[in-house]
């Protein structure tokens, strides 16, 4: 693994230190993580509601654990032996493009993409990946990351990574170490002086009720639904019953940077492709939130809630400093 890379427009690697302003009248702005695999992950997944932030003013920043190296051209414009050849670099620029699309700062940690195993059974996953290595290690940097950045709300996959792609699954359990680990000061000595996140959420993207809400809706205009099938072969794991959406955040205005952004990513997503079979309009129309679960709290907030930041505004003083009314950390 490579030290913390940084380009332009991400957050800095090094810390310094800052003096803390008492004064609520220049207290510095709320400040929202966004942890994710590889490169295009952040647009696919709560691509609108960081946009709709950072156009609000919170400090916005995306920490992507992985370069992409590993993975498929899956637009097939794009499978040329020059876009082969030098995928990295291909996939930062991309990455460079869409943060700033979206609006919002954007950190490398400098991991090795596993890949995406394929067989039965799988093969073994490459050394050196991001997937095999320890948890510690994994999570060290995305420790200092926290630190550094100090945001009051973290955003990340569930247990099961959202789909289960290996770097996926790894990226959840970096975040969720980093969230209850950076306000140690026993723990990762070294990468900064602790800060305490104050809630952790999970990505409720692709979940029944939209898809069921999207098809109703092309239905009703006379559109030829791309959902038809997906849902009639929908079944729910008996082991894993769906996940519990807390919070819907309201961003329809924002799916259109949230497109953009996306076809940034011109390696990954084809702009004729399924991620465009629904038209906006139909999308804003049938379900205008981004839609999310609440892992972790420090933090009193009522359910449902329609702003990551609930319980939050109410409880910062100042950079962070925050009233009694945080408590244990909910689950």
């Amino acid at each position: 693994m490579s030290a913390v890379t940084t380009d332009p427009g991400q957050a800095p690697a090094s810390t310094e230190a800052r003096a803390v302003d008492t004064d609520p009248q220049r207290c510095a702005p709320l400040r929202l993580m966004a942890v994710h695999a590889h490169p295009d992950d952040e647009s696919s997944k709560g691509a609108g509601t960081m946009a709709r932030y950072a156009s609000e003013g919170v400090d916005v920043l995306v920490v992507t654990l992985t370069g992409g190296e590993r993975g498929d051209i899956l637009n097939k414009a794009m499978e040329r032996p020059e876009i082969r050849a030098n995928l990295a670099a291909v996939r930062r620029a991309e990455m460079a493009r869409a943060r700033e699309i979206l609006g919002v700062r954007q950190q490398f940690l400098g991991f090795t993409d596993s890949g995406l195993p394929e067989g039965d059974p799988l093969p073994p996953l490459p050394d050196g990946c991001f997937a095999l290595q320890p948890l510690e290690t994994a999570a060290r940097p995305l420790v200092q990351a926290v630190r550094e950045f100090r945001p009051q709300v973290i955003l990340t996959y569930d247990e099961n990574g959202g789909y289960p792609h290996p770097d996926h699954v790894k990226c959840h359990q970096v975040a969720v170490e980093a969230f209850e680990a950076a306000a140690d000061p026993d723990r990762y000595p070294g990468c900064g002086e602790p800060w305490q996140p104050l809630k952790l959420y999970y990505f409720a993207t692709f979940h029944r009720a939209r898809f069921e809400a999207l098809h109703e809706e092309m239905v009703r205009r006379g559109l030829e639904s791309p959902y038809g099938e997906r849902l009639d072969e929908w079944v729910d794991n008996p082991d894993r019953p769906p996940m519990e959406i807390t919070t819907r955040i309201p961003c329809a205005e924002f799916f259109e940077i949230r497109d953009q952004a996306l076809i940034a990513h011109a390696t990954q997503i084809d702009p004729e492709g399924g991620w465009f079979a629904c038209p906006r309009d139909v999308q804003q129309a049938a379900w205008p939130t981004e839609d999310f679960h609440l892992a972790r709290s420090v933090v009193n907030t009522d359910k449902p809630e329609d702003d990551l930041f609930a319980g939050v505004r109410d409880s910062v003083v100042c950079d962070g400093a925050v009233h009694s009314t945080v408590g244990q950390v909910s689950r």
